[in-house]
């Protein structure tokens, strides 16, 4: 692998954290893309904090993790919240790059290698992979879903000065020494706000990327688990964490 930024010699170490909870139906298949992906060389560490499931996720993560060194498993005995889980994930995380990963199937772990390229060649601190700039398949669901995404966006952009498509995304990589700077609070879904308003108040601003994705969203029946109350709380995230020091 060519690095071609002095910050980086290889061989480069990538933390894959992922926050389960109740999805053995999709965890065993999820890891097993993850392992199988194109890193760019980088060593791969893959951290799933299971988050209280009732369901058989952490055992099946559990068996993986005996079969592949690569594979961490930490637990949450109660569900705590997303947030909660990827702040204890990124604690444990030992890579020098970080890659925020759902434990379901929206996102595809074959996109890691356009991901990762920008930090990887040096051009970037921060890349999100947004589903709205993309030319790739994206299942068609809730319209008002893409509303409020879109709209959070927006809100969002009006407050960190920033020019993201989708700052909701579920797809963020960072420079590890990046995320060492900002303290993260939020337990739920209010990870993706704060955590974009607490890069945006950095000073030197880090350099940040998009980059577009496929997306395949699942329904409520097929377990989505965001809601109204979580895009409400969005709102004050954004403006929390965008105009008051923290």
């Amino acid at each position: 692998m060519k690095i071609q930024d002095d910050r980086w010699t290889a061989p480069a170490s990538l933390s894959a954290v992922v926050a389960c909870f109740n999805e053995e139906r999709s965890i065993a298949t999820l890891l097993g893309r993850v392992l199988n992906t194109d890193t760019l060389g980088l060593i791969l560490d893959i951290v799933v904090v299971d988050d209280g499931s009732s369901d058989h996720s952490r055992d099946i993560v559990e068996r993986i993790a005996q079969q592949d060194s690569r594979v961490r498993l930490l637990r949450h005995e109660r569900n705590r919240g997303k947030g909660a889980a990827l702040q204890t994930g990124i604690a444990a995380a030992a890579g020098e790059i970080v890659l925020i990963q759902d434990a379901d199937l929206e996102y595809d772990p074959a996109e890691y290698c356009r991901l990762l390229r920008p930090i990887v060649e040096g051009h970037a601190d921060v890349v999100y992979g947004s589903r709205f700039r993309s030319n790739e398949a994206a299942r068609v669901l809730y319209f008002w879903h893409s509303v409020a995404n879109r709209t959070l966006t927006l809100l969002s952009n009006m407050c960190t000065n920033l020019n993201l498509t989708d700052m909701e995304t579920g797809y963020k990589v960072f420079r590890r020494e990046i995320l060492e700077r900002i303290r993260l609070r939020e337990e739920r879904f209010g990870f993706e706000p704060e955590v974009t308003a607490k890069i945006a108040r950095l000073r030197p601003l880090p350099s940040i990327y998009e980059i577009g994705i496929g997306y395949r969203g699942r329904t409520y029946a097929e377990g989505k688990k965001i809601g109204l109350r979580d895009a409400v709380h969005a709102i004050y995230c954004i403006i929390r964490y965008s105009l008051v020091p923290d």
